[in-house]
């Protein structure tokens, strides 16, 4: 059972000397806006001269994993290749190709995807080898069928993009995927605003349909990882802020995790999940906590 203990001195070396890798949320972990958290790029340097594998699983659709290669560039962290960026972007448009076209990407099933939400991924959607649902349409009569309704971060959300989506959704096998559950984001202002499980839900309730969700908690993220690398999920930690998602995935995975509280969650709400008599609740709880990444630092050889 996760203890939720501080991790430092004895302890914290113990468990980085064993494992071989680190699986990183991004959002209120590495960053917050457009800030690195202190100490962080300095983190992941020295794990690479360790030789531990650092890798990044976020549940941000927003952007293609080319804009996060970037992103990680332009704050301050050097050595981040594409190839170790796991969006809910990315891994969405995986899942849709596996499912439309076959483990080989070029199956028979084709057919387009509606895609409710930005430009990143709508991007990692066409570079996935799939046709979006609007864009190139043949001449009229020809006109491929809609067989996904894929729901990401949409910040240009409305009534008519809720029909249309409703209106594919009508034909039992077009596939509803959300990328994420996270139902609202934090704002530098302390306000919040809605994330891709708001806009899901209201799919999912005008549609009656109910979405299949790639990102976080789910474990699809991981299996993309694991293909990629060959990860040994006992000799892996997953480092997150948000006890329902990034806790949880590691819990679902097999993975020990470490709860950093430079993001959304509180350690007060993993003590409370602690406390309680739900063995669902007891899912959400930490192996370890951090006030922040940095304190990872102290546990690896110079």
């Amino acid at each position: 059972m996760a203890s939720c203990r501080r991790l430092s001195g004895a302890g914290l070396r113990e468990v980085l000397g064993s494992a071989e890798g680190l699986l990183f949320d991004c959002d209120g972990v590495l960053w917050a806006g457009e800030r690195a958290v202190p100490g962080a790029p300095e983190l992941l340097e020295r794990l690479r001269r360790s030789g531990k594998a650092a890798l990044f699983v976020s549940n941000n659709s927003r952007r293609s994993v080319a804009e996060l290669e970037r992103r990680f560039s332009r704050l301050g962290f050097r050595g981040v290749r594409a190839e170790h960026v796991f969006s809910s972007a990315l891994c969405s448009a995986l899942f849709l190709r596996q499912r439309l076209l076959g483990e080989a990407g070029n199956g028979n099933g084709g057919g387009r995807v509606f895609v409710l939400g930005g430009e990143g991924l709508r991007g990692e959607v066409r570079d996935a080898g799939l046709r979006l649902a609007g864009e190139g349409e043949p001449l009229p009569g020809a006109a491929e069928p809609v067989r996904a309704v894929l729901v990401g971060y949409d910040d240009q959300f409305t009534f008519a993009k809720l029909a249309q989506a409703c209106g594919y959704l009508r034909d039992p096998q077009c596939l509803l995927v959300a990328t994420d559950p996270d139902p609202w984001h934090p704002l530098s202002d302390g306000q919040r605003t809605p994330g891709t499980g708001s806009l899901t839900a209201a799919v999912e309730t005008a549609s009656g349909r109910k979405a299949l969700v790639v990102g976080k908690p789910n474990t699809y993220m991981f299996d993309c990882i694991v293909e990629r690398f060959g990860v040994d999920p006992s000799r892996t930690l997953m480092v997150g802020d948000r006890l329902e998602t990034d806790i949880l995935f590691g819990k679902n995975c097999g993975l020990s995790t470490i709860l950093t509280l430079t993001g959304v969650s509180r350690l007060e709400e993993a003590q409370a999940y602690m406390a309680s008599d739900s063995a669902a609740a007891k899912d959400l709880v930490p192996n370890y906590y951090v006030d922040s990444i940095a304190d990872l630092i102290p546990g690896l050889d110079e």
